[in-house]
């Protein structure tokens, strides 16, 4: 769900072996197996910004454990097993939650193996959703946070770097401050001293990553200004610049966007060239009837869709003169930053729509025809909308049913303005949709969420280049892909009217 904050926490003393089964057969069959805890219970944490905390035995009492992943470093496109093929065991005992997992046979996962037989990976984390918390505070002032129920657990990991610190702590800053109101009066002054400079640590951490950011920044100007002589303070990758992550942040922000169709679909941030993202489905899952004190029976449905993607490279140029470079009262960065936010909605409107028009082809003559692809043809459960080029749309929006009303709808949620049978209307350019042939008119009709995953690879390199005798300005390289999650989510419908169609 979107509005769960998913948290992660590291078990150091996470007790993980490496162990082979089945002696008798050769190196290569040889099923290799890992061990150990993900959690424990009772182990106070670091100070996580005033306060420990910890994990009780009741935290996973309710927890479904039937689908659970093993990863490494928390990255979903490399999983190591999982509870529901069968290769990932979990046990709560008194400890905390054991487990024995079966790793495939990938390279990746070989890797973790003999990194774990050599010790080099000792540690555990694990993703969660928090379901309850409370805090208390001990005599001599500690004030710790008990993790009383888990909500969810989404996985655990082997990791390489500990994953237990403050920026991985998500704690509702109410019912701390509320905790913190309340026992003011039991608090001593060295708890107050404490609690003191913690606040002023973390002022001073936060006045140095932003210090940090606006130097990046800086360094990236003079880099433009310097066409590509000066590198102090700039990331490079083989000679070409990254574009600091606070202008990269704006440019990928589809909020701040009208025109860019990934706002509609899944876009996920990927730490691979390629790999699989499990994405959510619109699964039909039933909840089974459950007798008392029995085990929760497996749901039967693919509650996720493992979407292969490799990102590939494309390029482009941001054009810029030297009236525009040498004044130095011209904020080059936001010129750059505005020619690079165009060119990745450009780039991902045409492969999103190119993607779209793959999906099934339905052609319809009537309204009615229209009606019964999106009655019948599409599931309900969908969360549909209609996208539209400027010809169609225009088409649409000077049609009148029996009764004298214009087909199209005043929405003033949807981005058009206007919705078709309730479904909120996007309209684009006929340049970038265009008309398969004269009198008809192409439209997609679906969930675009569950249509088209866009996997993005959060870094953009620039490098200066003279494009030609006359222009000059930087080599833009953007890495991304764009795959189907579910075929069946949206159609791609060619609409040739019917004389008096609407009427």
């Amino acid at each position: 769900m979107e509005n769960e904050e998913k948290e992660k926490r590291l078990t150091e003393e996470a007790e993980l072996t490496a162990d082979k089964k089945e002696p008798e057969k050769t190196e290569e069959e040889q099923p290799k197996t890992i061990s150990g805890y993900a959690l424990k219970f009772g182990q106070p944490s670091k100070d996580l910004g005033g306060f420990v905390e910890v994990i009780t035995p009741e935290a996973l009492k309710e927890v479904d454990l039937s689908n659970v992943f093993l990863l490494h470093n928390h990255d979903y496109s490399k999983p190591l097993a999982s509870t529901k093929a069968g290769t990932l065991k979990l046990e709560v005992d008194d400890i905390g939650l054991h487990f024995e997992a079966e790793l495939n046979g990938t390279t990746y996962a070989n890797d973790v193996y003999e990194n774990v037989s050599k010790k080099l990976l000792d540690k555990m984390s694990f993703g969660f959703v928090l379901g309850i918390d409370s805090f208390s505070e001990k005599e001599d002032g500690e004030v710790v946070r008990s993790i009383d129920k888990i909500q969810k657990l989404n996985e655990i990991s082997v990791v390489t770097v500990p994953a237990y610190d403050s920026s991985n702590v998500q704690v509702d800053k109410r019912s701390y401050e509320a905790f913190m109101s309340n026992n003011q009066s039991n608090k001593t002054n060295k708890a107050l001293e404490s609690t003191s400079k913690t606040q002023k640590e973390s002022k001073k951490m936060e006045k140095t990553l932003i210090d940090n950011e606006k130097t990046e920044i800086r360094g990236y100007e003079d880099y433009i200004r310097s066409q590509g002589e000066e590198r102090d303070g700039v990331t490079t990758v083989n000679a070409a610049a990254v574009v600091p992550s606070e202008v990269i942040g704006e440019v990928f922000d589809l909020k701040r966007s009208n025109y860019n169709l990934a706002q509609y679909a899944t876009v996920k941030t990927v730490s691979n060239g390629q790999g699989k993202y499990p994405v959510a489905t619109n699964q039909q899952a039933v909840l089974a009837t459950k007798a008392e004190l029995a085990e929760i029976a497996d749901i039967d449905a693919e509650m996720f869709t493992q979407v292969d993607y490799k990102v590939e490279t494309r390029a482009g140029k941001i054009a810029l003169s030297n009236e525009v470079v040498e004044d130095s009262e011209v904020n080059i960065v936001a010129e750059v930053k505005d020619q690079l936010a165009k060119l990745v909605e450009n780039t991902d409107n045409k492969h999103i729509m190119d993607l779209l028009k793959t999906f099934t082809k339905q052609t319809a003559a009537t309204l009615d025809d229209l009606k019964q692809i999106h009655n019948v043809v599409l599931d309900p459960a969908l969360d549909k909308m209609v996208i539209l080029n400027q010809s169609g749309f225009n088409h649409l929006d000077t049609l009148k049913d029996a009764d004298g009303r214009y087909i199209l709808q005043p929405d003033v949620t949807a981005p058009s303005g206007k919705s078709l049978f309730g479904m909120p209307v996007v309209l684009i350019s006929d340049a970038l949709f265009a008309n398969p042939k004269a009198g008809t008119f192409p439209m997609v009709m679906g969930d675009i969420a569950q249509s088209v995953f866009v996997a993005r690879r959060n870094q953009i390199t620039t490098q200066w280049e003279k494009f030609d005798y006359y222009s000059q300005g930087l080599a833009v390289v953007v890495r991304n892909d764009y795959k189907t999650i579910d075929p069946n989510a949206s159609v791609y419908i060619e609409f040739t009217p019917a004389t008096g169609t609407g009427e």
